[in-house]
Formats: structure tokens, sequence, C-alpha cells
């Protein structure tokens, strides 16, 4: 019975194989990468200019406005992580993707009424601005949520749904193709990331919320309506349904076999899959490797070398798939500060309102002065996979974590330079007498900030491309989705950290009843303080990464996980037998 069920479960196999090759590849990159720039366009620009919505509509002082910003940011982050074991464990990323676009778009509907219709804001015919009521707020906040819950889906789904078309292991090169994939959906990213930085806060600045709110409900329109046209020929991997449950009963099982003591390396009572390739489990976290122990083959095993109890017993593979989120959790946490360093675009926007944004006879937004960090970002993937890549030898380039590690670095020297240029417009606000006009736009280009932009770009684009290339060469395809939300979840507790830091620093440096460090006069405020003080977190923030890279030792403990698993399962013993 169980040799017919693997010879049919084989047959099964080939024949899925033959229609799935008939799916996917590069044509299909249209299509998906249309969604993705289209998704990028329609929402980044809002993202950026909310800060500004806030302030002149909504009345928030720049302190909760920054707040507002960095907690629906870390909503946005945080999701996706829900949104990658949805997809992983139950619904495929597919039908993830396609759920988001559509809240998404419902999302942007709702905030693009709240600046159609006048009473859904706040009135101002007279300062102080009357403050916006319960019902405005619930609005406005509404349409934030479904936008974050809209990017929920599509965020941690978009590049690993993109790499299955195009993954494929049989072919040489695939480890080199997908290297430089990543660089690229990156700087694809990273064009549509600047064209809604400068275009579309150009014309929300220029023509008003109306039509600078409509046109992302246009684009996503059109991203929405590309995405599902490319929907027969998608290659759709089928999700791992026991993903959740399987981590559940290693954990279980772990627990339950405390009192064994581990084998030697190389024993024959590790319990795994027929033809697996994870035939034994790894070192590290080996307290784990006790729920794939055999205790006593007849007692633990049925007639078909099934398990008799799922949470008694688990296979090699579900301990290391638990086993690859709880290695990187430390590298991982790692990223925090750098996502926090990151976020503080809402400062600097208010920065740049107080300088000359005259930049060629154009009078520059002030918020997309930010292009700058993509530009910057997409420059270096160019440079390091066109120039400097081919330099090394075997074409392999700068390890992972050496990218993360000189990510790092130079988030260490742009908040510096944040600090230095910050202390040189405030001294320079004074000198001029706007120490009580805090709208007075001193004598200094807003050209100043581009190197801290420019210093954020290239950290970004080493670090956070490093993160999301290390996660998916630790985990298996059936977890890309996961592996790829944990960047996104970082800059959630990124942002969520920030907005706390915004919070204390503000309570703390405005006790006694003097001006905080970032008072809403940004001249009687102490802004280069702030900036110092995120120079010391990434010092601190440097020291933690260089310890956890020394911890998490090789990244190549597992190289090749496997794809596909037979149905009948035998220990190490019975396959030596045979």
């Amino acid at each position: 019975m169980s040799l017919r069920r693997m010879e049919m479960s084989t047959e099964q196999k080939k024949a899925t194989d033959v229609v799935e090759k008939k799916k996917g590849g590069y044509r299909t990159l249209p299509f998906v990468i249309a969604n993705e720039t289209f998704e990028k366009v329609a929402n980044v620009g809002l993202h950026v200019n909310m800060i500004l919505y806030l302030l002149q509509e909504y009345h928030f002082d720049p302190a909760t406005a920054a707040i507002v910003i960095f907690l629906w940011n870390a909503v946005s982050n945080f999701l996706p992580i829900f949104g990658a074991f949805l997809s992983d464990s139950w619904l495929g990323r597919f039908r993830v993707i396609a759920f988001g676009t559509v809240i998404d778009l419902v999302g942007l509907v709702v905030l693009w009424l709240t600046a159609i219709i006048r009473h859904a804001r706040p009135e101002c015919h007279e300062e102080p601005c009357a403050k916006a009521t319960a019902p405005q707020l619930v609005f406005l906040f509404s349409s934030l949520a479904l936008m974050a819950l809209g990017a929920g889906g599509i965020r941690p789904c978009t590049l690993a749904f993109t790499a299955d078309q195009i993954h494929n292991p049989e072919k040489p090169q695939n480890e080199r193709t997908m290297k430089s994939f990543f660089n690229w959906y990156y700087v694809s990213v990273g064009v549509s990331v600047t064209v809604s930085v400068i275009f579309i806060v150009y014309i929300q600045v220029k023509a008003g919320w109306v039509v600078g709110f409509g046109i992302p409900v246009g684009l996503m329109t059109f991203s929405a309506i590309m995405f599902f046209s490319g929907s027969s020929m998608y290659v759709k991997v089928k999700p791992n349904k026991s993903l959740l449950t399987g981590f559940a009963q290693v954990i279980v099982a772990a627990w339950k076999n405390r009192h064994l003591t581990l084998p030697p390396n190389n024993s024959d009572i590790w319990y795994f899959h027929n033809g697996s390739h994870l035939v034994q489990p790894t070192n590290k976290a080996r307290y784990l490797n006790k729920a794939c122990m055999i205790k006593n083959r007849e007692k633990d095993l049925d007639y078909d070398g099934m398990p008799i109890d799922p949470w008694s017993l688990c296979t090699v593979r579900q301990v290391e798939e638990l086993k690859a989120i709880i290695k990187v959790l430390p590298i991982w946490s790692t990223g925090i500060i750098l996502a926090t360093t990151i976020s503080q675009q809402s400062f600097s926007v208010v920065q740049a309102t107080t300088m000359n944004r005259v930049v060629l006879h154009m009078n520059i937004p002030s918020t997309s002065f930010s292009a700058f960090i993509i530009i910057t970002l997409t420059a270096w993937v160019v440079v390091y996979d066109r120039i400097l890549l081919p330099l090394f030898p075997k074409g392999r380039g700068l390890t992972v974590k050496q990218r993360m590690g000189i990510g790092v670095v130079i988030s260490c020297l742009a908040t510096l330079v944040a600090a230095l240029v910050e202390n040189k417009r405030r001294n320079e606000a004074i000198r001029e007498g706007f120490i009580d006009n805090p709208k007075g736009v001193v004598n200094m280009s807003a050209m100043w900030l581009v190197p801290q932009y420019c210093l954020y770009g290239l950290a970004e684009g080493l670090n956070i491309i490093g993160q999301i290339e290390f996660y998916y060469s630790q985990f298996p395809k059936a977890m890309s989705s996961i592996a790829i939300s944990l960047c996104t979840f970082g800059y959630g507790v990124g942002n969520l950290l920030g907005s706390l830091i915004v919070k204390i620093v503000q309570d703390g440096t405005g006790r006694g009843g003097g001006d905080s460090w970032l008072a809403s006069n940004i001249n009687r405020g102490h802004y280069d303080y702030y900036y110092a003080f995120l120079f010391i977190l990434n010092l601190v923030n440097l020291l933690y990464f260089l310890i956890c890279c020394k911890a998490y030792g090789s990244t190549n403990d597992i190289k090749m996980w496997d794809e596909e698993v037979e149905t009948r399962v035998i220990s190490k013993k019975e396959m030596d037998t045979k």
C-alpha cells in the first residue's frame, strides 16, 4: 500500500512539474512588477507627504504628527508578518496579494474622500485653528488603517511571488540570477519611489490634496488591473498548511522529550521524510532537536512509518524550519535601530520648510528632498551589481553579513551628519532673528540636508537588501513570504520604537516648563541634540551587531532545503537497511 502511494505521489509530482514549467518565467514579470511599481508610486508619496497633510489640514503639532506617522508606518510594517503566515500557511501568495491590493485601493479612496468632503476636516478661520473632532479623526484613521491592512498583504508576498516566477534550481546560474534579481528588484522599487516622492508629492503641493490624492487612486486601480490580468500565467506555490501547526508541534514535542539526552552526531534515531535532504538536525538551538528523536520505533511509528503522536515526534525538517526563524532573530533585531533612524524623515521635512528650497530656479517641496535616499540606493545597486561585483573573485562580492555591517556603520555617520547640519541651521536661524518665528526661512540652502539623505540611502541599500537576501537564503522556499516580511516587520518595530523615543524625549526634556528638544518651535527646540542621541544609539547597535554576527556563525548550515517531500516517512536506520 505504502509503495503504491509513493509511486502515485511521484507520478503526480511529475505531472505537476510539467504544468508548472508552462507557467511563470520572465513573461510574467511585467504584470507583477507593474503591480508593485504602481502600488509604490501610489502609496509612498502619501507616506512622505502625510506629515504636511496632518499639519496643514488637521492642525497637529509636529511631534504629534510625527507620532501618528510613526504608528501608521509601524502598523503598515507589522501586518506583513501576519500576511506572510497567512500566505505561507493557508491562502497562498497570489490570493493574499489580491486581497491586499483591493483593500489598499479602498483605503486610498477613503483618504481621497477626506480631501473632497470639506466637513471631513476641521475649519481654520483664525489662529489658533480648531482641532479635529472625533468623527473626523475616525474617518481619517480608518483610511490609514485600510492602507496598512492592504500593505500587510502586498509587502510580504510580492517579492517572494516574483521570485517564484523565475526561480529554477535546475539552472546552473540560478543562484547568481536570484542575487542579481534581489538587487534589481530593489532598483525597480527605487525608481517607482523616486517618481512618487518627486512628482506625486509635487502635484499634491501645487495642485492641492483632491488632485494629489486622486492620482494615487487611479494608479492603484491600474496596478490592480495589471496584476489580475496575468493571473493565468503565474506560478502559484501551494501554501504549507501545516506550517504554524508544525511550529507548535516542535515546541510541545521538545518539551515532552526534555528529559532525553541528545545523542552524538550521525546517530540513527533522527526522524525524517523519505528522500529528504535533511536527515540530521543542525547543532544550533540543539534543545529543539529532542523533538525529532525516535525513542521507541514500535511505539512511536505506525505500520506505515508515520508518527502515532505528531505532538511527541516531529521530522528534522519541522525542527529546522522553526530553528531557522529563531536563529535569525538576533541579527534581525539589529535592524530595528537602523529602521528607527531611517524613519526620522518627518523632522527633516520640518527642517526643510525653514530653509531655502530654491534649486535651479525651482522651488522644491520640502518632502521631495527625501528622493535622494532612493536615488542613492538605486545608484549603489547599479554600481555594485554592474561594476564592483565582477571585480570580486568568481563574482561573489561582499557577504550578506559584511553588507549589513557596513550599512550599520554608515547609519552612524548619517545621524552624526544630521546633528551637525541641524546645529548649523538652528544657529543661523537664531543669528537671523527667527528664534520666535518657526516659519521664518533662513539664508541656508536645503541642499545641506542632501548628504544625510544620501547616507541614509546608502545604509539602506547595503543593510536592508542584505537583510532580505540573508533571510531568503536561510529559509526554505515554502517560507519565502515569512523571510521577506521579517525585514518589513523590523521596520514596524523600528517605527514603534521611534514613536516611543519621540514621546519620551518630548516629555522628558520639556519638564519644568522649558522647551523640549522636539518643541513645536523648531528654533527653540534642540533637534540637533535628538539626532546626537540617535547617533549614540546607532553606535551601541553597531557593537550589538558585531556580537550577533559572531554568535550566528556560518550561514551555510543547510545548503539545500527539501522543496517537495513524499508522504511516507522512515527513519535513517530503516533507509540504511533497504
